[in-house]
């Protein structure tokens, strides 16, 4: 069988070292030896000053908007993990969806403004597959229109955007370090922000708001982690670049072998070093999307359709069209992506794609879709490099 994704697991004999030095000092929980290693390593890995270790990545998210004092309405995408609006709902704010790029598929900066009104307090993007969002242009209508901004980086570790960490930007950045991430420790998560004091503010709130032993500065939850999970991330990091190498060697073999795909693949933003995350295919339709998914979990190799469906859907928000990624989320597919992959198991995946395509002939749906160009999918524009 392959799976869509397989964590990433170093020999169990580096991490026994660590659970063994956890049974000697009984120190379990609450700010350990191991959870201060692992959030100064990542200081340093990352070149970024602030950040907070956290529970998990949804988390990171919920605290970021309870840090920031954010309320009323929260400009967002309607394209990523239901986590993001989730979290805007649970801390009592508004989604406000805006239609995602047709190219990259992250929220479209040129229909922020319009959705702005006298609420909207804040944006919450998605950096979609760990390909950043324009950055500079929702940077400029925040400051434009005095809002906070927080990016959902939640596939973003090992990304960088302008030579810097793409957790550097935002008024707060997260992560999350969830098993199914490139970097993972086990469950957990990050919050990120250039300012001090508000990195103060979320430390209190990770820790039921306790600014001592016995005083507490506000309100808080339990977002801690714990040191077998911080054990789990000292010993990935160590093979961090191991990791984006050997995806960035499986996902260029994937580009080659289909150049001629009936779809396309996400527009890679140019200002960046990508840490390939996922490997998504925007299929020209959605039947022939269907069947290959079909085809290949008759061979047992599973894929998964991600995002779907689009969040402007969800039961519990003011549903709202969103042309561009109403369409979308009924043609991607991420294919399986992961250390132990070989390019004999990406070369039977794509054998199996390619088969469906050339071989069956896909049913035409009867619905208006956005048309994409076979063109487009010139594999120059994948992050610079020619295939």
């Amino acid at each position: 069988m392959i799976p869509v994704t397989k964590p990433f697991l170093p020999k169990a004999e580096d991490f026994k070292r660590y659970i063994d030095s956890i049974w000697e000092r009984q120190w379990l929980t609450n700010n350990g030896p191991l959870l201060n290693e692992l959030e100064l390593k990542l200081q340093e890995y990352l070149g970024i000053k602030h950040l907070l270790y956290v529970s998990n990545g949804t988390i990171a998210i919920q605290l970021a908007i309870k840090a920031l004092g954010i309320q009323g309405e929260v400009i967002t995408t309607p394209f990523s993990y239901v986590a993001t609006t989730s979290s805007i709902v649970w801390e009592g704010c508004t989604p406000v969806y805006v239609d995602i790029d047709p190219e990259t598929f992250n929220i479209d900066p040129a229909k922020i403004e319009a959705a702005i009104t006298p609420e909207t307090t804040a944006i919450l993007a998605t950096h979609v597959y760990g390909n950043p969002c324009d950055i500079d242009a929702i940077q400029a209508i925040a400051d434009k229109h005095q809002l906070k901004v927080i990016y959902d980086a939640a596939h973003c570790f090992g990304t960088t955007y302008k030579n810097k960490s793409v957790f550097a930007y935002g008024d707060i950045s997260t992560v999350s370090f969830h098993a199914t991430k490139l970097f993972h420790t086990i469950e957990g998560g990050a919050v990120f922000t250039k300012n001090a004091k508000l990195l103060k503010i979320m430390a209190g709130m990770r820790n039921f708001g306790h600014n001592g032993p016995e005083t507490f500065s506000g309100p808080g939850i339990n977002a801690k982690n714990c040191e077998f999970r911080a054990a789990m991330g000292l010993c990935n990091l160590k093979h961090i670049e191991e990791i984006l190498e050997t995806r960035r060697k499986l996902s260029y073999h994937y580009y080659k072998r289909l150049k001629n795909i009936k779809g396309k693949f996400p527009k890679l933003n140019a200002d960046m070093d990508y840490n390939f995350a996922y490997f998504p295919i925007l299929f020209d339709s959605e039947i022939l999307m269907q069947q290959c998914m079909k085809k290949l979990e008759g061979a047992n190799i599973y894929c998964r359709r991600y995002f779907y469906p689009s969040l402007s859907s969800l039961p519990y928000v003011n549903q709202t069209p969103m042309p561009v990624c109403d369409d979308v989320v009924k043609r991607i597919l991420c294919l399986p992506l992961y250390h132990t992959l070989t390019t004999a198991d990406l070369d039977l995946i794509c054998r199996l794609i390619m088969r469906v395509q050339n071989y069956q002939e896909p049913v035409l749906l009867k619905r208006k879709e956005i048309k994409t160009n076979p063109s487009d999918n010139n594999l120059q524009q994948i992050n610079g490099h020619t295939f």
